[in-house]
């Protein structure tokens, strides 16, 4: 094995598999867990980059003890290669439902974008995929939850914590006595 597969096998076992393992030995339930992970890739290929973050931090505050806030970050961390790579199929399904024309992409259009000179057809194909990410994130979300809980059902019977062996019941209204010497 070459050594920067080695080192890409190490880097994904500390940033991905180590998180992984230690959401799970935490205890938490495989439903919560499927939700946190559908949404923190749902919400993590929003097709603006440097948005999602903040859309998963909303997401956590508004939603509280619903989801797993350190499930949705790592499937957002995990998410991040995807959301660019589908930015031209959302941007392509946003034309498609509003019927709007086909934009050509060229780094010129890029170039517009980052220096604050979009035109008025670079701002309808921003509209354009933001469309696209709104009306299939639903679809992603349910498809990726019912894709994850047998996963996460799996995950946690096998990695999860033990149960705590069952202790003796202690009466706390009996006194306690000491024995007597002999």
């Amino acid at each position: 094995m070459g050594l920067s597969k080695i080192r890409l096998k190490a880097w994904f076992h500390k940033k991905v598999g180590d998180p992984l393992l230690q959401i799970l030995r935490r205890g938490a339930e495989p439903k919560q867990l499927a939700f946190s992970a559908a949404l923190g890739i749902t919400l993590g290929v929003f097709p603006i980059c440097g948005v999602t973050v903040f859309l998963c931090g909303v997401a956590i505050a508004l939603l509280g003890s619903l989801c797993h806030a350190p499930t949705v970050m790592l499937a957002n961390f995990i998410a991040t290669p995807i959301e660019l790579s589908l930015v031209v199929p959302f941007l392509r399904f946003g034309e498609g439902i509003s019927g709007g024309p086909h934009f050509p992409l060229t780094s010129d259009a890029l170039k517009q974008v980052l220096t604050g000179q979009a035109s008025r057809e670079v701002l309808l194909s921003v509209g354009n995929v933001l469309l696209g990410w709104f009306i299939a994130a639903p679809f992603i979300m349910v498809a990726l939850y019912v894709l994850f809980l047998p996963c996460f059902k799996i995950l946690v019977r096998k990695f999860g914590v033990i149960a705590p062996s069952p202790t003796i019941p202690i009466d706390l209204h009996s006194e306690l006595k000491p024995k007597p010497r002999d």
